[in-house]
């Protein structure tokens, strides 16, 4: 496989009303004080489901993709189209990592779309006219899969001890980017 460059150490994909203000914002600042080039979108919310351009081409140049799993992740047709698009993009890279943070939620809930998750599936399949079924499979196969990869469960009492973590092993990311 041909060497590639990337622009961004990370790409941080979280819902804004969520964690953007706390958790999130939070590893953001770790990760930009220990000198990890991190793409965060601090856009306004995109109206349509619809990924930009300017997104699309922060994914196609970062090699390590931190994804927030929230309460609300998968209320959001945006999270969902672009947690699909960085799946869909990693497939075949042995270069790019994804982690996955399950913060406040069970991972078992994200795999078998229950709570917060099958609720949110639930309404898009009731509000989705017909045509977009497929795309509705598309992020249910998308959330299983993430929540198959080995990531990190962030319960409600660990805020502090979590930071830690990442900032102690933000060397881990240092040595992963370098590769």
């Amino acid at each position: 496989m041909a060497w590639r460059s990337f622009s961004y150490d990370v790409f941080l994909s979280f819902r804004r009303e969520d964690t953007r203000h706390g958790f999130t914002g939070n590893l953001y600042n770790v990760l930009r004080e220990r000198g990890i080039h991190t793409f965060i979108d601090d856009d306004e919310p995109q109206k349509a489901d619809q990924i930009t351009k300017a997104l699309e081409e922060a994914i196609k140049n970062s090699k390590i993709f931190i994804i927030v799993l929230s309460e609300n992740y998968a209320s959001s047709f945006f999270c969902l189209n672009e947690l699909t698009h960085i799946l869909n993009f990693t497939k075949g890279w042995d270069d790019v990592l994804v982690l996955p943070v399950f913060y406040k939620v069970d991972p078992s809930d994200v795999r078998h779309h229950r709570g917060s998750f099958g609720e949110a599936l639930a309404n898009h399949e009731k509000n989705l006219n017909s045509n977009y079924m497929g795309k509705l499979k598309t992020w249910k196969m998308a959330l299983r899969q993430v929540s198959n990869f080995s990531g990190h469960h962030f319960q409600p009492d660990g805020y502090v001890p979590f930071l830690t973590y990442f900032i102690l092993n933000s060397s881990i990311l240092t040595c992963l980017i370098t590769l």
